[in-house]
């Protein structure tokens, strides 16, 4: 075997380990006890979401959420977490993008985003006008403007 070979399959065997590695979720230690308790507290939450009076489009994106968050988390985790404005969901979803072998890609990203905006939106409703509330102007107009521009892509 030639010294050009043994690199070509070392690096493929790096690869491939690097890949088939399993997915490390935040492991506890990590985080701080604020951090650790938002967590418990929403994955003892409920692990569903009843979208059959969702329209059509978010039923659609349900199963890609579900489907896609598991892959390193209860999906619990999002449905009862904090979040609720659009800046929110879409910095935890592009966290979550980065992550080795979470498998969103772009395309399921902006799905999944638009179903959390969505979900949060109707299941959230109390929350999410606190926060909204609690925005200078400008952003609040800007989350708004980002919350209708889903809520009417759904019509």
């Amino acid at each position: 075997m030639t010294r050009k070979t043994g690199l070509v399959l070392t690096g493929v065997t790096v690869l491939a380990l690097f890949c088939l590695r399993p997915i490390r979720s935040a492991r506890a230690d990590d985080l701080d006890a604020a951090a650790k308790e938002r967590i418990a507290k929403a994955e003892t939450g409920a692990a569903t979401i009843d979208v059959s009076k969702y329209p059509p489009a978010m039923q659609e994106r349900y199963p890609i959420f579900a489907r896609r968050c598991a892959q390193c988390h209860r999906i619990s985790r999002a449905i009862n977490s904090d979040y609720a404005l659009p800046d929110e969901w879409e910095r935890y979803i592009k966290r979550m993008m980065h992550k080795p072998g979470s498998g969103i890609d772009k395309e399921d990203g902006k799905k999944i985003y638009e179903f959390l905006v969505y979900d949060t939106s109707v299941r959230k409703k109390d929350v999410l006008q606190k926060k909204l509330g609690a925005l200078p102007d400008a952003d609040r107009v800007a989350a708004e403007a980002k919350i209708k521009e889903v809520t009417d892509s759904t019509k």
